[in-house]
């Protein structure tokens, strides 16, 4: 019995082990910095569409909000999308769909435009030529002149 709780305790040590050395990884890292930009970099972007983008969108098409477009389903007559769910009913959301496939739409030319920079800048680092190390150096000029001995 009491084997078998040590075999258990160095079974769960070599877990934590590789638990760390999994979170320890640098790509871990830069998916976790990742999702926590990513939150915040969507805030941004429902505030751009919400209060940016949809009210000359809503002044262009006579003043309407996209979020309040829906179609009843239950009958009845509610003056809102907000008096319709307070009031229980049930409705296709069409406007809210609307706002977020706008949402992606921005979300995804944004990711598009930063993807694009990041290739610029790692092509202009890769055009850049490396110089060979001295040593390097030193024996393609001993590989030249044995080449022009043998002539």
């Amino acid at each position: 019995m009491l084997q078998q709780g040590k075999a258990l305790a160095g079974k769960g040590s070599a877990f934590v082990n590789d638990f760390k050395a999994f979170i320890a990884r640098g790509n871990v890292v830069d998916l976790a910095v990742g999702i926590i930009i990513g939150a915040a970099f969507t805030t941004i972007v429902n505030s751009l569409v919400k209060d940016i983008i949809m009210p000359p969108i809503g002044m262009v098409t006579g003043g309407v909000d996209f979020s309040d477009l829906y179609i009843n389903l239950s009958g009845g007559e509610y003056p809102t999308l907000a008096a319709a769910t307070a009031a229980g009913a049930a409705t296709i959301n069409y406007g809210v769909f609307l706002n977020a496939v706008i949402n992606f739409l921005i979300v995804a030319f944004a990711v598009f435009v930063l993807v694009k920079q990041v290739q610029r800048f790692r092509k202009q680092e890769e055009a850049k030529p490396v110089e060979p190390p001295k040593s390097e150096l030193l024996l393609t000029e001993i590989r030249d002149l044995l080449k022009e001995q043998r002539k």
